[in-house]
């Protein structure tokens, strides 16, 4: 797999490319391996030279760029299999044909523009632009929706709204677990990096 080339695709002719991902046999394997592990390393080595190197106001040290881009790294991948679940598990609500394969291609794919964006992490004040990107991600899965888990266009919205739901909520709680486990490993306090923000 081409990351680059898919990553290029899928944010600059998003409905091209889902035809071309429709055709392929997905492979869960391989898309972790070769897609999300590439494109999930942009946020967290920038979050590590953004807070670690560069930082801002009292939560710059090596320290907290490491966990945050540890945080940032562990939860792409928790959070697109989870994610990828959820979606798989609620297709037949909505019509839809069950395949984790292309559940995970669906959520791996939509990502794309947040990982890609991601890089703005490297200057703190302007790493709300990665936050953005990802509405962007979520049209990609509007468009992806019909192609990977063949759902009916009439059910799309409707399947789209619950699935962006559950994304949120998944990753929300993936962010506290990760937060506590890793500024426990680090001697950090999340407070501290809140009251920073």
């Amino acid at each position: 797999m081409n990351v680059v080339g898919r990553a290029k695709s899928i944010i600059t002719s998003p409905k091209t490319e889902w035809l071309i991902v429709a055709a392929e046999e997905p492979n869960i394997r391989k898309m972790f391996t070769e897609y999300v592990l590439p494109l999930a390393l942009i946020p967290a080595i920038a979050h590590i030279i953004g807070l670690g190197l560069i930082g801002r106001g009292m939560v710059s040290s090596f320290a907290w760029g490491i966990a945050m881009g540890l945080i940032q790294f562990i939860a792409a991948f928790v959070g697109v299999y989870l994610s990828a679940f959820v979606i798989d598990f609620l297709a037949p609500n909505f019509a839809s044909q069950k395949n984790m394969g292309r559940a995970v291609q669906l959520v791996g794919y939509s990502f794309t523009p947040t990982w890609v964006a991601g890089i703005f992490y490297v200057i703190p004040v302007v790493g709300i632009l990665a936050i953005l990107a990802s509405i962007y991600g979520l049209y990609l899965m509007y468009l992806g929706l019909p192609h990977t888990m063949k759902t009916p266009q009439e059910k799309v919205v409707v399947y789209l709204v619950v699935a962006i739901v559950a994304v949120i909520v998944i990753y929300w709680i993936i962010s506290l677990i990760l937060t506590s486990i890793v500024f426990t490993m680090f001697g950090l306090n999340a407070m501290t990096f809140m009251r920073g923000m």
